[in-house]
């Protein structure tokens, strides 16, 4: 395969990509009219974006291991036909079950097509120059696939409905589909003879559902209440047959010696504890913005686009070349506490906030600092990997960030919601009990990216590219 036949390929997946990300964020900004015509409740409405995520999560390691089993490209266009059809029958539901029982469908197509299209790109790219630039552009396409959702997703809900921010994907999908035909090579399955472990999907996947749906009502239930301890002992149960199954299976979804790989164990864990203050950020920043500010829709998606064109600029230009100068420890480090500051200063958001002073200095830093660190993390949790086990390491570092994120936004929401009702119960105004609610998750959120940026800077190994591994070539044209 030639230099620019690889680079086309890459354009290609990561327009596979944009889709999925541009559905993660365009929820983000519809998420308060979807609750008003549906009728959800503020906890109840995590589900529309937890749904997506655990399913998700749970069958990135099932995505990754049967491209290897049967072939990328094949599981690339599966994933990416189902997605679209689940995205149809999302923009044509009309009840909260619905909804998300479609929701849970995409989920299960985006792990698919993400699994496979990150296995595929560290394939293509093994010389270290060319795969920092071909992540780089990988990362440009994630954020700027944010910036589009945003914007996208304000205007199609404040000028049509919310049901078009799911339509939206069916022109997209076909486009990307056609292109995948003509242009991506159709390689077998390399994996021959070995057996899908379809019981450690099954039950991590399970597992991590209970836990979340556990937390996500713990408040309304009680912490201590049967239902809640039930849900979370099953959860820890089930996690345990799951952790039983891959040390006995011949051909497991998450060989557990993976982990034996320090970069692989780090980058993970920093994985989760990111995600957890990202996905937070997002979808409780949109909440401030429109519950506690009054911002339209459009509104919404205008303030979140700084920080969207800053990530995309930064993971095409900066830090691929932080990265090449400075190994993968140092941009990591100063990227997640550039992120951390950002939620500390949402933090301290008031009811009466202005854009200028109390949203967008928040917005510029996680913008920066996103936009730094997720070219690192993504290196770092699959450098020590051999081309052979690509799949399988981008399927476990993507769970990592999407179960982090499910989890983290469930803690996050309920701790949201336990803060409002004890302001509201000392005779808090409603916005001021709902404003010291999101104060209170955007605190810990910082937490968690401070923590992660701790653990990276301290524990990622890191190497910088000796001179003669360094391209200056432009994107096509690297030999």
């Amino acid at each position: 395969m030639t230099s620019r036949q690889r680079w086309l390929a890459l354009m290609v997946l990561c327009l596979g990509e944009l889709m999925i990300v541009l559905d993660t964020t365009i929820v983000n900004v519809a998420l308060p009219s979807i609750r008003t015509d549906l009728g959800f409740t503020e906890t109840s409405l995590v589900w529309v974006v937890n749904a997506y995520m655990l399913t998700f999560g749970g069958f990135l390691l099932l995505g990754g291991r049967l491209g290897d089993l049967y072939g990328h490209r094949k599981l690339f266009l599966s994933g990416l036909v189902f997605f679209t059809a689940a995205s149809l029958v999302c923009g044509l539901a009309n009840s909260q079950v619905l909804l998300i029982a479609a929701r849970a469908a995409q989920g299960l197509g985006g792990a698919v097509v993400s699994a496979v299209a990150l296995s595929l790109i560290m394939n293509l790219f093994t010389e270290p120059a060319e795969r920092a630039k071909a992540m780089g552009v990988y990362g440009f396409v994630c954020a700027g696939g944010g910036s589009v959702g945003v914007l996208l997703g304000g205007l199609l809900t404040s000028t049509l409905s919310w049901h078009w921010i799911f339509l939206v994907n069916l022109p997209i999908g076909a486009a990307v589909y056609a292109l995948c035909v003509a242009l991506l090579p159709n390689a077998p399955g390399q994996a021959k003879g070995e057996r899908l472990d379809v019981g450690g999907a099954i039950t991590v996947t399970i597992s991590l559902m209970l836990a979340v749906y556990g937390i996500v009502n713990g408040n309304e239930a009680g912490w201590t209440s049967t239902q809640t301890l039930s849900l979370l002992g099953a959860a820890a149960a089930l996690f345990a047959v799951f952790i039983a199954i891959e040390a006995r299976v011949q051909h497991p979804l998450m060989p557990l010696g993976l982990f034996r790989l320090r970069n692989v164990s780090v980058a993970n864990v920093v994985g989760i504890l990111w995600a957890a203050a990202m996905f937070a950020w997002f979808f409780i920043s949109a909440l401030y913005m429109q519950l506690v500010l009054g911002y339209t829709p459009m509104q919404v998606g205008l303030g979140f686009l700084p920080s969207n064109l800053i990530m995309a600029g930064c993971s095409l230009g900066i830090s691929a070349w932080l990265v090449m100068r400075f190994g993968l420890r140092l941009p990591l480090a100063v990227g997640l506490l550039m992120a951390a500051a950002g939620l500390f200063l949402f933090a301290h958001a008031p009811v009466g906030g202005s854009f200028m002073i109390h949203v967008l200095p928040g917005m510029l830093l996680s913008g920066f600092g996103a936009g730094i660190a997720l070219n690192p993390v993504l290196l770092a949790a699959m450098s020590d990997v051999e081309p052979s086990e690509s799949g399988l390491a981008s399927g476990v570092v993507n769970t990592g960030f999407m179960m982090g994120g499910a989890l983290g936004l469930a803690v996050l929401a309920s701790l949201a919601a336990a803060r409002t009702t004890a302001l509201q119960a000392g005779g808090a105004s409603t916005l001021e009990a709902l404003n010291g609610g999101y104060q209170a998750a955007f605190l810990v959120g910082g937490i968690f990216a401070a923590l992660a940026a701790l653990l990276g800077g301290l524990m990622i190994r890191t190497r910088t590219p000796a001179a003669h591994e360094i391209s200056t070539d432009p994107i096509g044209e690297t030999p």
